[in-house]
């Protein structure tokens, strides 16, 4: 017994060490860069999270930190736990008496989703602020990241992101080199909206062999004519639908180009609806959204006559 009582003394002082270097880690300082390239500063990881985008609220519990959320917006719906978080208002009108007495000590906010004024509101609150913007796919893997340094949850992000990355380098080993594919992305039909090519969707666009046809253009979500959309003359025209990836019926919204049928999209039926969720969110089931978007390419590939007209 007394041969054995220094190593039991040695390690339980090793024990000790760990447990004072995982306490010291969790209250160590933490800091991170927004999609604005601000800084954020935290003494701690944030144990009290506020989201103020659906998508951020993927992202949080994507990156490890869904059980640090004491708030959300309206829609904040994946994964289902997501939708028994206290509600702060939506995207334009937040609820601001109900964000201060939440007490967060971090809200992660969409940096051109959420109402100027109101976030004007906030920073007056002098509450940590975390701009999130994602434009390109990569930033989601870089967001999920960054949050879990925020949270202190570096492990589960991490993990998350590298899952993201490689979803979708197969999809872009599979597709990038197929022959590309004509593409409007229909945000709206009245009035016609679209998306340049600064907006995450183009980028998914072209990770499956597309073009967006209306790249070129200055706004992030520009009107467009039914007039520019018959000149551009595309193969492929493509919209978000409300949770159906294939609706038994075709969409109004898409449905109505089959009144011209020199369209070329119209007339090889290449009209395509995909689950907004998981399209329009930059979020990490946006590579499930491109899986389908690069099968739809496919399909009008499919469809191309044996001698293009």
């Amino acid at each position: 017994m007394i041969r054995l009582l220094p190593r039991l003394v040695s390690v339980s002082g090793a024990m000790l060490i760990a447990l004072y270097a995982a306490s010291s880690s969790a209250y160590a300082a933490v800091t991170a860069t927004d999609d604005t390239g601000a800084t954020v500063s935290l003494p701690a990881p944030a144990q009290r999270v506020i989201s103020l985008a659906p998508h951020v609220t993927e992202l949080i519990y994507a990156a490890g930190g869904g059980s640090k959320l004491v708030g959300a917006v309206s829609y904040s719906d994946y994964p289902p736990e997501a939708q028994q978080v206290p509600r702060v208002g939506d995207n334009k009108a937040l609820d601001l008496e109900r964000i201060v007495a939440l007490k967060p000590d971090l809200i992660v906010v969409w940096r051109h989703g959420n109402a100027q004024a109101q976030l004007e509101r906030l920073r007056e609150l002098h509450i940590p602020l975390f701009f999130s913007e994602p434009h390109q796919l990569d930033d989601v893997a870089t967001t999920l990241t960054r949050l879990g340094t925020l949270l202190g949850t570096p492990n589960e992000a991490n993990a998350a992101a590298g899952a993201y990355r490689q979803d979708i380098a197969q999809l872009r080993t599979r597709y990038a080199n197929r022959p590309p594919v004509s593409v409007f992305y229909q945000v709206w039909d009245q009035p016609l909206m679209t998306l340049n090519g600064t907006h995450m969707i183009s980028d998914v666009i072209t990770l499956c062999g597309g073009r967006n046809v209306f790249a070129n253009l200055a706004l992030l979500v520009p009107a467009v004519s039914t007039e520019a959309v018959l000149a551009a003359n595309p193969e492929a025209i493509v919209t978000a639908s409300a949770g159906a990836t294939r609706p038994d019926k075709p969409l109004p919204q898409l449905d109505k180009w089959r009144a011209w049928p020199g369209l070329k999209a119209a007339a090889r039926n290449n009209l395509f609806a995909i689950d907004g969720d998981l399209i329009d969110r930059p979020a990490p089931r946006i590579a499930q959204g491109a899986r389908q978007l690069c099968e739809d390419l496919d399909v009008a590939r499919s469809r191309r006559p044996s001698v293009e007209p």
